[in-house]
């Protein structure tokens, strides 16, 4: 994942700033600030002062489900934090997360699921985020306290009879990118995919933060949730680790939602694990050859083979991706079983090159779509909406000029 471009303001979004929070002011210690404080947000491009408490990002939306929604998002500070959520803008409920008897609490990334919820709600929501000032076994001390502004996001149907989503992949660093695209689209959706290669590598927290997290946020995360899965440069760097901390989700998963069944997979890296770039530290073949018997439990299961329509995203393309060890392997282990199971779309990324690629006797029995590179003129966003009975793929270039679309009709 990539750095060398401009990053993104932080405050703007920011709401008042007050010092009671959740349990009064009855709550804070000696130490504490007495006096309600608030603050205005600063200029777009303005950063916070020194040792302000902010938030690094807009709060942004994970793992929906038609009985939950999970909210996360970052402050400059150690804090206590909860979500307020309801039906209405009183909101009304309360949200926070704990485990073994213990609240979160003196960290700086935040995860708090909102559990049952109701399908297919319109729900509103915001956090706050209390510093811990001073962590001491027997005297706690609070700081101030941040709130963001108020925002929506509507469940999933519990059945619902179509789905919609928008598809970004190989932006590598240029976080301009993701509000540009996703302005492009015009039509309602219920989620975004990163399909791999939003960066380079992985250098810190603060790339993510700037380079994703802040730009999705702005842009969409707040109202829409997003689902992110590595492509080969999300494995390069010292943080290429800590990368999945900031999302609540696995690379690898499938999953029902309305007629379609996703199937994401995980490709690794594309080259060898002995190349000599690799120090000898990664071990991708063996990942894939998991991937590979995990894939043939998914499709012998009765929600792939009921599914309308069967979808596989991933990032590096089995074919029109060259002859390097990454697409081969990947064919080796997924091509096969796409065929026998009668998948009906793949969607990849990875060779900077768009395309949409029809069927091949002897190949590949489904249509094969990649969208295309970070630079400008040559980046696309892919729009898809399926139904019962069709599902339609557009792929736009970034001036808006639709490159291709497929159409597929349900054969189940």
């Amino acid at each position: 994942m990539h750095n060398d471009k401009p990053t993104l303001p932080r405050r703007k979004f920011l709401g008042n700033l007050t010092k009671a929070g959740l349990f009064g002011a009855a709550a804070l210690t000696p130490g504490a600030l007495t006096a309600a404080t608030a603050i205005a947000a600063n200029p777009a491009d303005e950063a916070p002062a020194p040792g302000e408490h902010a938030f690094l990002c807009q709060p942004y939306l994970q793992h929906p489900m038609p009985n939950g929604m999970t909210v996360m998002w970052l402050s400059n500070k150690p804090t206590y934090s909860w979500v307020e959520y309801g039906e209405t803008a009183a909101l009304g409920s309360t949200a926070r997360h704990a485990s073994a008897g213990i609240v979160d609490s003196y960290n700086n990334l935040h995860r708090i699921r909102l559990s049952g919820l109701k399908p297919g709600t319109t729900y509103h929501y915001r956090v706050h985020s209390k510093e811990i000032a001073e962590f001491r076994p027997y005297k706690l001390t609070y700081g101030d306290t941040i709130t963001s502004d108020i925002f929506t996001f509507t469940t999933p149907a519990l059945k619902p009879a179509e789905v919609s989503w928008l598809v970004m992949n190989d932006i590598h660093d240029r976080p301009e990118s993701i509000p540009h695209l996703t302005g492009l689209n015009k039509d309602p959706y219920d989620f975004v995919f990163f399909n791999g290669d939003v960066f380079d590598y992985q250098e810190d927290e603060k790339q993510i933060i700037d380079h994703l997290l802040a730009p999705a946020g702005k842009a969409f995360a707040s109202t829409k949730p997003f689902i992110f899965t590595r492509g080969n440069h999300e494995t390069r760097g010292k943080y290429r680790r800590e990368l999945a901390n900031y999302f609540d989700g696995e690379y690898v998963f499938d999953r029902t939602w309305g007629p379609v069944h996703f199937t994401v997979l995980d490709t690794g890296e594309d080259k060898p694990d002995d190349h000599p770039v690799y120090a000898g530290i990664v071990n991708f073949d063996e990942y894939r050859r998991e991937q590979a018997e995990n894939l043939k439990r998914i499709v012998a299961s009765p929600a792939f083979k009921k599914a309308k329509f069967r979808v596989v995203m991933m990032h590096i393309p089995h074919y029109y991706s060259g002859d390097w060890h990454g697409p081969m392997h990947c064919r080796e282990m997924f091509g096969d079983t796409f065929e026998k199971a009668g998948i009906d779309l793949f969607i990849a990324g990875h060779t900077h090159r768009m395309g949409i690629h029809q069927p091949v006797k002897g190949q590949h029995s489904y249509p094969i779509v990649i969208g295309g590179g970070p630079k400008d003129g040559n980046r696309t966003l892919i729009k898809v909406k399926a139904t019962e009975k069709d599902l339609k793929l557009v792929m736009l270039k970034d001036d808006g000029s639709e490159f291709g679309k497929v159409e597929l009709k349900s054969k189940r």
